[in-house]
C-alpha cells in the first residue's frame, strides 16, 4: 500500500475508494442511457441524476486525483446525445417557463462539454 502525501487522496487506498465512486456514477449514468428513454425526461428521476453524476464526475477529475477516472471520449458524447434528444423533444410539455428552457439547455450542455474536455484530456495521455 502506498502513501505519497498527507492529504485525504494521496494513498493507494484513498485512489481505490474514490475509483469506487467514480465507477458506480458511470454506472449510474449507463443503467439510465440504456434504460426506458422516458426515464431521462426532464421531470423523472435520472433526467435530474443524469446531470447531477455528470457534474459530480466533473469535480472530482478536476482535482486530479489518482482514481478518479471519467469514460472514454465517445461514450461522453453518446451519452450527452441521448440525453439532449430526450430534452429536446420532451421540455416543452412541460411548459418551462420563460428563458429556462435556454439556461437549462445551456447548462445541460456546457455539463456535458465540460466532462467530454476532461476524458479528451484523460484519454491523450494514455
Amino acid at each position: 500500500m502506498g502513501t505519497w502525501g498527507s492529504g485525504n487522496f494521496d494513498s493507494d487506498t484513498a485512489a481505490d475508494h474514490l475509483s469506487g465512486i467514480t465507477g458506480r456514477l458511470v454506472s449510474e449514468i449507463e443503467d439510465a442511457m440504456a434504460g426506458d428513454p422516458a426515464g431521462l425526461e426532464p421531470d423523472d428521476y435520472d433526467g435530474v441524476a443524469v446531470p447531477c453524476n455528470v457534474e459530480l464526475l466533473c469535480l472530482m477529475a478536476e482535482q486530479g486525483y489518482v482514481g478518479a477516472g471519467v469514460p472514454e471520449p465517445a461514450v461522453v458524447e453518446k451519452w450527452k446525445k441521448t440525453f439532449m434528444d430526450v430534452w429536446e423533444r420532451t421540455i416543452d410539455g412541460l411548459e418551462p417557463g420563460p428563458g429556462y428552457k435556454e439556461d437549462r439547455r445551456a447548462e445541460l450542455i456546457r455539463t456535458f462539454d465540460r466532462l467530454a474536455a476532461l476524458a479528451d484530456r484523460e484519454h491523450a495521455q494514455e
